[in-house]
C-alpha cells in the first residue's frame, strides 16, 4: 500500500509513481493536460483511483451500452447507486449487486462482510429500506485446504456481516470449478422496498450549499482498493492485505435507521455512500452528475489515526461512512439525526459553481482538478477482441456422448458433486427470517418475500452456469438470463429486471475480451425476448491467478412480481397422486454439463442451445397455468438434468416417484437442455393445464413410498430409497469440509 508524507510532482514524475498506483504513462500524461501541470501525490492517487476499471468502467463502456435499460416499470436505471422498479401501489423494489472478489481472495472473511455491507449501502442511499441480500459464489473444487478455507471463510463473513445488520440472507447460489481456485468470486445482491416518494439521488446540487460527512471516523483501511480490484492476482496479492476494509455491521444497523429517517428531511439534497475509492468517488460523483464543483477541508474529516495525509484521507475505504448534501443554514437539523443514533455528523466542505473538485489541507489546496475530468471523462477504451482457438475448436467436435453404465450409480454421484450438492451448510448459517417478511426460504428456485401492507410478494435470485459461457459465450450469456427468469417463473412471479455482475478475466487479453463482448450480446439478446431490462449492475475485470483466467462469470440476479402471494409455487412435489409433467424434450446436449465434468473432469465442445422464442412462450404458458391455479409445484431442470430434479423435487417430504420415460437413458436422465420445467398438477387439474401448457408431456405420478422409481423404455433404470439419495446430496459438502490434506 502506498503510503505518503506527500511526495513532490517531480518525484511522482520521475520515480513514475504513477504506474504503482495503476495509471499508465498515456493516462498520467492525459492528467498532465488536464491540469495543465504535473499533479502532485495526492492529485495522482485521486485520479488513479476514479480512472481505475473499477470505478470508471474504462473498458467495459463500450459493452454496457448494449443493454436494454428501460421498460414500462423501470424508475430507475443504470447511474445510481441501485436500479429501481415500480411494482404498483406507489412502491417500488431497489436492487443491485456488485463484487468483493480480489478483498475476498486475500481476507475472504472481511472481504466478504465488506461485500454485504456495500451492497446494502447502495440500495439505503437510494432511501429504500433493504429487505434481503443474496449472494452468487464461485470456489475451486473442495479438494485443497485453501480452497475450504476460502470457501469457510467467505459463508462466515457473509453470516456474519448479514446476520448482525438485520437484513435476511435469503437465496443465492455456490458452484465450483478448478478455474476459481486462485480467484474465488464473491458477488452480493440487496434488494429494498421504497415508496415512490421517498427516492434519493447521489447529487451534490445548490451552490453553496453544505456537504456532511456522517458516519464513523476514517481510518489507513482499504486504501487504493478500487486498483486493488483492477489489477491480477498474483503470489504478491498477500502483500496487498492492507488494501481490504473491516466492517462493523452494528454500525450499518445505525447508518440504515439514520439515512431513512432523514431522508424525510426537505434540507436533504443528495446522499451517496462512500464505496469504492471512498471519499474521492462520493463527493466528485456527486458533483459531476449536478453539473457543480465541490470544495472540502480535510481538516474536518473525521479521523481515527494521527497524522493521515490527504492521500490518505480521499482514498481509504473506511466502511459505513455516507457523504450528504444539505441546504445551507439547515445542517443541524441533519446533524441532529445522526446524532440521535450516535453517528457523527459534520459539515466537511461546500457546493461551489466552477466545475472543480478542490481539497484543503492545513491551510493550502492540495488538490484542484476539474470535476468531470474524474467521473465522466475517464478514458474509454475499445479492447481489440480475437476468437479463441478453443473456441473454434469446440464448434467443429461431435457431440460429446457420456457412457453411462449405471444410471443409478450415475445420478448418486451427481447428487455429492459441490455443485449440485445441497448447500444447506452454508445458507442453515444466514439469517433468513429477520423481518419476518420471508415466505420461501432458501433453497428453492427463487426466494420470496411479502410486500408488507400489500397482497403482493418479491421472488429473487442470482444465476450463472459459467460452464456454458466458457464453451460459447454467446448462447452461455442467454441461458444465464433465461436461468433466472426459469427460476423466477417457477416461484410463480413474473420477472421485471435484472442487474448484472460482470466477472471476467484480464481484458487486455483480446480472447478474454471477445468472451466479455460475446457474453453481453447474449444476455442483451434474451434481455430483449423476456422483457427484463437490466438496471444496475458492477463490472469485475483482472479476475486472474498468475495470468489463468476464470471462465467468464457474467451473474445475473433477477427479481420478480408476484401480483397475489396465492400465486406463490413451490419447487417440490407436494401429495401423493400428484400428476408429473415435463415441459420441453431433451436432447443429445452434454457439453459444460455436470456429467461431463464428473465422467472427463472437463469441459469441452458445444454449449446447449437455446431458442429465445421457445423459452418466451414456455415461460408465459407456465405462469399463466400458476396464476390460474393449475400447477402444485415448479421446478426448472439445470444441472444433472432431469433425473437430479425429481430427486431434488422429493426431497422436501420424502414423498416418491413412478415414472416411465422413452428414449436414450443417458439423454432422457441428464442432458442439460434448456427451457425445460418439473411440474406436478393434482390429478384434477390434469385436462385444464394440458390444454394451457402444450409443451408438457406427462411422465408419471408422485407416490408416497419414498422411492424413486424410473423405467426407460419399460425398463427398470432407477429404483432407490429417496432417504438414502436425500443423505448423499445433504452430506456431500459437510463431508469434504471435515476432510484435509
Amino acid at each position: 500500500m502506498l503510503q505518503a508524507p506527500e511526495i513532490s510532482p517531480e518525484v511522482v514524475e520521475q520515480d513514475r509513481l504513477y504506474r504503482d498506483m495503476g495509471l499508465t504513462d498515456e493516462e498520467y500524461q492525459k492528467v498532465k493536460t488536464i491540469l495543465g501541470r504535473r499533479p502532485n501525490f495526492t492529485e495522482t492517487g485521486i485520479f488513479s483511483v476514479m480512472w481505475s476499471e473499477h470505478c470508471s468502467y474504462k473498458t467495459s463502456k463500450p459493452l454496457l451500452k448494449k443493454f436494454p435499460t428501460e421498460g414500462a416499470h423501470v424508475l430507475q436505471g443504470p447511474g445510481e447507486g441501485a436500479g429501481i422498479v415500480d411494482i404498483g401501489d406507489g412502491k417500488a423494489v431497489v436492487f443491485k449487486v456488485e463484487s468483493h472478489n480480489h478483498p475476498s481472495a486475500v481476507e475472504p472473511y472481511q472481504g466478504a462482510a465488506t461485500g454485504v455491507g456495500g451492497i446494502i449501502r447502495d440500495v439505503f442511499s437510494m432511501g429504500a429500506r433493504p429487505v434481503a441480500v443474496l449472494n452468487s459464489l464461485r470456489f475451486g473444487n473442495l479438494d485443497s485446504n485453501r480452497v475450504k478455507y476460502l470457501f469457510e471463510e467467505v459463508v462466515n463473513g457473509i453470516a456474519g456481516y448479514g446476520n448482525c445488520v438485520g437484513v435476511p440472507t435469503v437465496g443465492g447460489e455456490v458452484q465450483f470449478d478448478n478455474c476459481y481456485e486462485g480467484n474465488p468470486l464473491v458477488n452480493a445482491m440487496c434488494v429494498g422496498i421504497i415508496d415512490h416518494k421517498d427516492i434519493q439521488k447521489g447529487i451534490a446540487a445548490g451552490v453553496g450549499n453544505t456537504v456532511i460527512y456522517a458516519g464513523p471516523p476514517t481510518g489507513r483501511d482499504g486504501i487504493h482498493g478500487a486498483t486493488f480490484a483492477s489489477e491480477d492476482l498474483s503470489e504478491e496479492s498477500e502483500s496487498k492485505r492492507p488494501s481490504v476494509q473491516v466492517g462493523d455491521p452494528f454500525m450499518e444497523k445505525l447508518q440504515i435507521e439514520a439515512c431513512l429517517e432523514v431522508i424525510h428531511s426537505e434540507a436533504l439534497i443528495g446522499i451517496q455512500d462512500m464505496g469504492a475509492a471512498g471519499l474521492t468517488s462520493s463527493a466528485s460523483e456527486m458533483a459531476s452528475k449536478a453539473g457543480t464543483g465541490l470544495e472540502m477541508n480535510l481538516d474536518l474529516v473525521p479521523q481515527r489515526e494521527l497524522n493521515m495525509t490527504p492521500y490518505e484521507l480521499m482514498l481509504s475505504e473506511s466502511q459505513e461512512r455516507m457523504l450528504l448534501v444539505v441546504k445551507q443554514g439547515q445542517e443541524q437539523e441533519i446533524i441532529d439525526v445522526f446524532n440521535k443514533y450516535g453517528l457523527e455528523a459534520v459539515p466537511v466542505g461546500k457546493v461551489t459553481e466552477d466545475k472543480q473538485f478542490r481539497l484543503l489541507h492545513k491551510g493550502e489546496v492540495v488538490a484542484d482538478i476539474p470535476v468531470d475530468s474524474l467521473a465522466e471523462d475517464a478514458p474509454v477504451y475499445y479492447k481489440a477482441s480475437a476468437v479463441p482457438a478453443y473456441f473454434e475448436q469446440f464448434q467443429t467436435m461431435e457431440a460429446y456422448m457420456p457412457s453411462v453404465k449405471d444410471h443409478q450409480q450415475a445420478l448418486q454421484a451427481l447428487l455429492q458433486q459441490p455443485t449440485i450438492a445441497s448447500k444447506e451448510w452454508v445458507y442453515d448459517q444466514y439469517d433468513s427470517m429477520v423481518q419476518t417478511n420471508t415466505v420461501v426460504t432458501p433453497g428453492s428456485d427463487a426466494a420470496v418475500l411479502r410486500v408488507r401492507g400489500t397482497d403482493k410478494a418479491l421472488a429473487m435470485t442470482t444465476d450463472c452456469n459459467s460452464r456454458y459461457i466458457y464453451l460459447d459465450p454467446e448462447t452461455g450469456g442467454k441461458i444465464a438470463v433465461a436461468e433466472a427468469a426459469r427460476n423466477i417463473i417457477c416461484s410463480g412471479a413474473k420477472p421485471l429486471a435484472l442487474t448484472d455482475g460482470l466477472n471476467f478475466g484480464n481484458p487486455d487479453k483480446p480472447e478474454n475480451f471477445w468472451q466479455m463482448e460475446k457474453s453481453v450480446d447474449g444476455m442483451s439478446a434474451a434481455c430483449l425476448a423476456l422483457g427484463t431490462p437490466v438496471i444496475s449492475g458492477n463490472v469485475s475485470l483482472y479476475n486472474e491467478t498468475n495470468g489463468q483466467a476464470i471462465f467468464p462469470t457474467p451473474v445475473v440476479g433477477m427479481v420478480g412480481l408476484h401480483d397475489s402471494v396465492e400465486h406463490i409455487t413451490p419447487s417440490f412435489f407436494q401429495s401423493e397422486g400428484d400428476a408429473i409433467y415435463v415441459i420441453g424434450a431433451a436432447r443429445h446436449e452434454f457439453g459444460g454439463s455436470e456429467l461431463q465434468n464428473m465422467l472427463e473432469n472437463n469441459y469441452f465442445g458445444k454449449a446447449p442451445a437455446i431458442d429465445l422464442t421457445v423459452e418466451a412462450t414456455r415461460q408465459s404458458a407456465l405462469l399463466q397455468a400458476i396464476r390460474s391455479g393449475l400447477v402444485a409445484s415448479a421446478h426448472d431442470l439445470a444441472e444433472g438434468g432431469l433425473a437430479v430434479a425429481i430427486a431434488e423435487s422429493l426431497f422436501d417430504k420424502q414423498l416418491g416417484c413412478d415414472i416411465s420415460l422413452s428414449g436414450d437413458a443417458t439423454v432422457e436422465l441428464f442432458s442439460e437442455t434448456q427451457s425445460r420445467f418439473l411440474i406436478s398438477v393434482t390429478q384434477a387439474n390434469r385436462q385444464a393445464f394440458e390444454a394451457q401448457v402444450t409443451d408438457a408431456a406427462y411422465i408419471g405420478d408422485v407416490t408416497a413410498d419414498g422411492i424413486m422409481n424410473i423405467k426407460v423404455n419399460e425398463q427398470m433404470t432407477i429404483d432407490t430409497e429417496v432417504e438414502g439419495l436425500k443423505a448423499l446430496w445433504k452430506g456431500a459438502i459437510p463431508c469434504l469440509l471435515k476432510s484435509r490434506d
